[in-house]
């Protein structure tokens, strides 16, 4: 009798160890850093749910994290490297007991890091995020909004280029990323803004890192913004799927099935990104709904996408012609216009290429501006110089495929003829991106 109990106990305690979680470490595989202008993230990819104990130490100042039951995998380096420039100045691991120690050197004192899990989510397993965020000194106090010589303010526009750090958004042939091409069309429409009397481009983000929805929506709320314009470039489950959309907030479903699958995708950013799940308490919760019933904020949302639209006809093909609708949480700030500009399918491999041009780049970010502009051109907001320059002398107008003069003159409140005088125009004849002044009055 004891020996069978004996042999069964043994049996017992190596069933035990083969199963999974039992006896096997977890492996250390990988480690990453994504610099934003407020704090660090280091991201560990980890085999399995890992217990850790994080805290920093001093002289010099350095952040420790120990990986309980941890050994580092095969080919396992910790690569990143911090500079002087950064809140990083370089990361080493040490095995530890049965675990492995990560040591970041700063180059200066943060507050307190924030360290926690994440569950698998496509294209990574496990994860251990840790961040960073430089110590706070004095209070920084918000941005002016520069006023000019007219005593009149800029147009504010807000540019989201999507996804971001962990989160790569969709992939293209080639190892093309969205979070990469989007940040170049977005930086190409910063620029044009910049040079355009009248606007201040605001940049949401501003390099490889992630940013939650909420917190986009925040950034150009802080800048006071009149848009807010994301730039995206996804992929969809077939990969004939081609054009560039313009979407808005739906307040009661999507209007397509692409509409409905792309803001299903989106949903998953935040996840993707390396951010904590956080549930709306109820004073965001109210500021969505107020959003949602903000009818003016939803029509203004439809009629600049429409504009942008119009802009972007004359330089690629349109998935649809007209401003589509889902509910994207990017989009759900209540008092500013908001739109989501797909500037194409990476997915398809015609689109790919044309994402990744440079000139292709360039065109989009010019189209995407014509439209904000022509937008603005009619509903720039009292006290901005726009706003002026149109009540003083007219306004000006970028020509889009399609536009003729007289219907110029009907959606300005003016004539054909007040449009001809005011440009030298002899005619009626009229070419896709020629600029023209819009008499006031």
């Amino acid at each position: 009798m004891s020996l069978f109990t004996d042999r069964t106990a043994a049996l017992i305690f190596l069933l035990l160890l083969a199963a999974p979680g039992w006896g096997a470490q977890t492996r250390l595989d990988g480690l990453r850093m994504h610099e934003a202008p407020d704090y660090t993230r280091v991201v560990l990819d980890v085999s399995a749910p890992v217990k850790f104990e994080l805290f920093t130490l001093e002289n010099p100042p350095r952040v420790v994290i120990d990986l309980e039951n941890t050994s580092s995998g095969a080919g396992f380096s910790a690569d990143p490297a911090g500079n002087k420039q950064s809140r990083v100045k370089g990361v080493r691991t040490s095995a530890r007991g049965n675990g492995v120690r990560v040591v970041v050197d700063l180059n200066s004192q943060i507050d307190a890091p924030r360290g926690f899990t994440l569950a698998p989510v496509a294209p990574y397993g496990h994860r251990l995020v840790v961040d960073l965020k430089s110590a706070r000194n004095t209070p920084s106090k918000p941005k002016k909004v520069v006023a000019r010589p007219q005593g009149r303010r800029d147009v504010i526009v807000a540019i989201d280029p999507g996804h971001g750090g962990e989160d790569p958004g969709a992939l293209g042939p080639g190892g093309l990323r969205e979070k990469n091409v989007v940040m170049q069309i977005a930086r190409r429409l910063e620029k044009i803004l910049q040079n355009a009397q009248g606007y201040r481009p605001v940049m949401v983000r501003t390099g490889d890192y992630y940013l939650a929805h909420r917190k986009r929506m925040q950034v150009a709320r802080d800048a006071r913004a009149d848009l807010f314009v994301s730039i995206h470039a996804d992929a969809f489950k077939t990969p004939s799927v081609y054009g560039a959309s313009v979407y808005t907030l739906s307040d009661s479903g999507a209007t397509s099935e692409t509409a409905r699958w792309l803001a299903a995708e989106h949903e998953n950013s935040d996840l993707i990104g390396g951010e904590e799940e956080i549930h709306l308490d109820n004073d965001l919760l109210a500021e969505v709904l107020v959003g949602l019933s903000m009818h003016a904020t939803r029509l203004a949302s439809i009629d600049l996408g429409q504009h942008i639209l119009t802009g972007m006809q004359p330089v690629t093909k349109l998935h649809k012609k007209k401003v589509e609708e889902a509910g994207f949480l990017v989009l759900k700030s209540p008092d500013i216009p908001s739109v989501l500009v797909e500037t194409g399918f990476i997915s398809n491999p015609a689109e790919a290429r044309r994402l990744g041009s440079a000139a292709y780049q360039e065109t989009m970010a010019q189209a995407i501006a014509a439209g904000i502009r022509n937008y603005m051109s009619l509903k720039a907001p009292d006290g901005t110089l726009v706003a002026w320059q149109r009540e003083q002398g007219g306004q000006r107008y970028t020509v889009s495929r399609g536009d003729t003069l007289s219907a110029i003159a009907v959606r300005y409140g003016t004539s054909t003829r007040r449009i001809k005088e005011a440009n030298g125009l002899r005619s009626d004849s009229i070419r896709v991106g020629q600029t023209i002044t819009i008499p006031a009055g």
